[in-house]
């Protein structure tokens, strides 16, 4: 696991050697299974990771049914921000989709590599903005599109995730059933014929 995060930590060039090193001596890593839930509605969350391996789903209950809203994958970081931050219930669920490695922090941990490497404190800012910038522009590009640009989207800007996980929950993500999802790829693939 160690030498799987030091590759993981090698993505990040304006680490030196011993800014990096001393991230990995420190960092948890933990290795969860397919199915396990890091994180269930009505609980508050006190942990962040980020996915050195896997994939995590981000999903609420709505009316008995799941309604899938995010994935994570390699070099995401995953947190329920508002329940985090302000240490109230969760309103959505945290799941492994796949065997996952994953690093386990939280805010002291935080603080302290922060303290021993000053520079992460404006590389954490940079890439928080940068996470809501994207979180941004998915919910207008979510609420402005049809199921076949979503689909189209998802297909030109991640396509390992049709492999990654079931039919069903690519369905509720992009906002159709799983049969409107067959009808849409099937499409798709006529019109690339």
């Amino acid at each position: 696991m160690e030498n799987e995060f030091r590759a993981f930590i090698s993505n990040f060039p304006f680490l030196n050697s011993d800014e990096a090193e001393i991230i990995v001596e420190n960092t948890i890593l933990r290795e969860f299974n397919k199915g396990y839930i890091l994180l269930k509605e009505g609980r508050i969350s006190k942990e962040c990771y980020a996915v050195v391996r896997g994939c995590i789903r981000e999903f609420y209950i709505k009316d008995g049914l799941e309604k899938t809203t995010a994935f994570f994958m390699e070099g995401q970081s995953v947190n329920s921000f508002s329940s985090y931050t302000n240490q109230v219930p969760s309103k959505h669920f945290l799941e492994c989709s796949e065997d996952c490695l994953l690093t386990v922090g939280n805010q002291s941990l935080v603080d302290q590599m922060c303290e021993r490497i000053p520079r992460l404190t404006e590389f954490i800012k940079n890439e928080v903005e940068k996470d809501a910038g994207e979180l941004q522009e998915r919910m207008a590009s979510f609420m402005t599109s049809s199921p076949e640009e979503r689909f189209t989207d998802l297909m030109e800007n991640n396509p390992s995730l049709m492999n990654r996980v079931p039919q069903h929950q690519i369905a509720s993500y992009l906002g159709v059933t799983p049969e409107s999802l067959s009808r849409i790829k099937k499409r798709a693939y006529q019109k690339k014929a």
